[in-house]
């Protein structure tokens, strides 16, 4: 070839023009051109004479990487293996008091003499009714006989029917207005323990003769000079 130096395939040693991009005789790709590549099967071929082809670049880095990644994980093992304890970091706080609990006070409760009747309600109030109070009739208030009443009572005076009933009740009020007790007027024709035909003017009413009598004797000294006790029957 004329006009520069020869090229020869690094391969199998077979010559190549210039801008050949592979060898004819083996295959091998040419490193025509100006990149890295290129300036590195230059190299290669200058050191060794023979150049294995682009391929090994690939190989050589992907080792490369390869070896530097196994010392980068060796170096982290042994510096983690050296370190066994795991620090952590703490803050100084203020020193606490120690706290001490409030002191309850007791207090003494008075003590229940023995015998001494206590009570566990309210007070109790008397079961006993109070007596029953009686009013008394005012002065000249009559009083009515009882229906079927028998009993006992003083006759002040006894008034024919004829003379009309308004004076029996004159002075039966006279007699209520003396002080005697229950002082009414009956008609004696309803009784059959009396005389019919009058009104009669009477003063109590007594469950027996006994009281009667006393009874009589007391309207006597209150001017009723003919009064008696008598027994009043339906």
């Amino acid at each position: 070839m004329h006009g520069g130096e020869e090229r020869l395939c690094p391969r199998c040693g077979t010559p190549y023009a210039p801008g050949q991009e592979y060898c004819l005789e083996c295959g091998l790709r040419l490193g025509v051109g100006a990149g890295p590549v290129a300036r590195l099967s230059k190299a290669w071929r200058d050191r060794f004479g023979w150049y294995p082809g682009d391929w090994i670049w690939p190989v050589l880095l992907g080792l490369l990487v390869a070896v530097i990644g196994g010392a980068v994980a060796v170096v982290v093992a042994d510096s983690g293996r050296g370190s066994g304890n795991t620090l952590v970091a703490t803050h100084p706080g203020r020193p606490t008091q120690p706290v001490t609990p409030p002191q309850t006070a007791t207090v003494a409760l008075p003590t229940v003499p023995t015998g001494t009747p206590t009570s566990t309600g309210p007070p109790q109030t008397p079961t006993t009714p109070p007596p029953a109070t009686t009013t008394a009739p005012a002065p000249g208030t009559l009083t009515a006989w009882p229906v079927d009443r028998t009993g006992y009572t003083v006759v002040l005076e006894s008034i024919p029917a004829n003379a009309g009933r308004s004076l029996a009740v004159e002075r039966a009020r006279a007699g209520s207005r003396a002080g005697l007790p229950q002082v009414g007027v009956l008609n004696s024709s309803l009784y059959s323990s009396l005389h019919p035909g009058y009104w009669v003017v009477f003063s109590g009413i007594y469950a027996s003769s006994g009281r009667a009598d006393a009874a009589a004797q007391a309207a006597k000294g209150k001017g009723f000079a003919s009064a008696y006790s008598r027994q009043i029957t339906r």
